[in-house]
């Protein structure tokens, strides 16, 4: 177990590493890719990129300029950015770090404790209206963009209806510490919750729902009701048990790819400057450094979401132990 474990560890590093190389490649060894010029802005003289290529090492081997970057996003934390002269890259990915979290993590307690529900009503009552019913609105929490349904509940909570009883406590678009203000940070968060929450309770809902159902053939249901047990307990004791394995795993890999900037979109329409936020930012004005810092951590989440699933795996399967 502890040589699987530590397999799965050392193919995370490797795999962290080859990212960080194909994107230091991408943007500084790509024909055309020249960081100098955009340093030095436009018309500058080659004296002055001569000089700015010196001066950021630039003029090294392309191993020695990957080690040097390396060194100032993971040991030093003294990356600068590219655009914003002095501005240090490495702090800025930390504070924006608790608002993607904040963010990813209440709609995710949201989506997974409906979604159970939505999953498991849905599949004790298979093929009736309610399940139906249930579905077709797990489709079309599906079918809106998480753009279009932040941009509607903004047009209801911030415009048409917000001087209303029902929508009057939704403060101004924006994030608050939960440090300095628990209340203002709940309620900042809410809207966006739900907005983001509602894809992800459509799909969630819809594979437990087939995976609760796929159990509930199983030989080993036949023999609990051959028993006398109940058909709640057989439910939430044996087929929703077994179910969850498909759950965890669909739910590691979003959680971590949301974390690492997936939740771009929202982030933007609810002026929440995470993670994701500070991505786009940084693609727009092409800051080399910050975009390098911010691949970094979105990979570093992925593929540790992808190794806690494995190391689940390992600790419920013991086949997985062998593979």
């Amino acid at each position: 177990m502890i040589y699987a474990i530590l397999r799965r560890f050392g193919q995370m590093l490797f795999v962290m590493f080859g990212i960080s190389v194909i994107v230091f490649l991408i943007f500084f060894a790509t024909p055309g890719a020249d960081p100098a010029a955009r340093i030095a802005g436009r018309n500058a003289s080659p004296e002055v990129l001569a000089a700015v290529r010196h001066n950021f090492g630039f003029d090294q081997p392309l191993y020695v300029q990957y080690g040097l970057m390396m060194q100032k996003i993971f040991i030093t934390g003294d990356l600068t950015s590219f655009v914003n002269r002095g501005w240090k890259v490495v702090p800025a990915v930390l504070d924006s770090i608790p608002v993607t979290l904040s963010l990813v993590f209440g709609a995710a307690v949201l989506w997974v404790v409906v979604s159970v529900i939505i999953g498991m009503v849905a599949a004790a009552t298979r093929d009736s209206w309610i399940d139906r019913l249930l579905m077709a609105a797990g489709l079309i929490g599906i079918s809106m963009p998480v753009y279009w349904l932040g941009e509607v509940m903004n047009l209801i909570t911030q415009s048409r209806y917000h001087d209303t009883w029902l929508f009057g406590w939704v403060p101004p678009l924006g994030y608050k510490n939960l440090l300095d203000d628990p209340k203002g940070w709940f309620l900042t968060l809410v809207i966006p919750w739900v907005t983001l929450a509602v894809l992800y309770i459509g799909i969630y809902g819809r594979v437990l729902r087939a995976a609760i159902i796929e159990s509930l053939q199983e030989d080993y249901i036949r023999t609990a009701r051959a028993k006398g047990l109940s058909e709640t307990r057989i439910l939430l004791r044996h087929a929703l048990r077994t179910s969850l394995i498909a759950f965890v795993t669909l739910f590691g890999l979003d959680f971590g790819a949301l974390v690492g900037g997936s939740a771009l979109l929202t982030e933007v329409v609810f002026g929440l400057h995470g993670i994701g936020k500070l991505t786009y930012d940084a693609l727009q004005n092409l800051d080399l450094p910050m975009i390098m810092a911010t691949v970094m951590y979105a990979s570093m989440f992925v593929v540790l979401a992808n190794a806690v699933v494995d190391f689940i795996y390992i600790l419920l399967d013991p086949r997985v132990r062998t593979s």
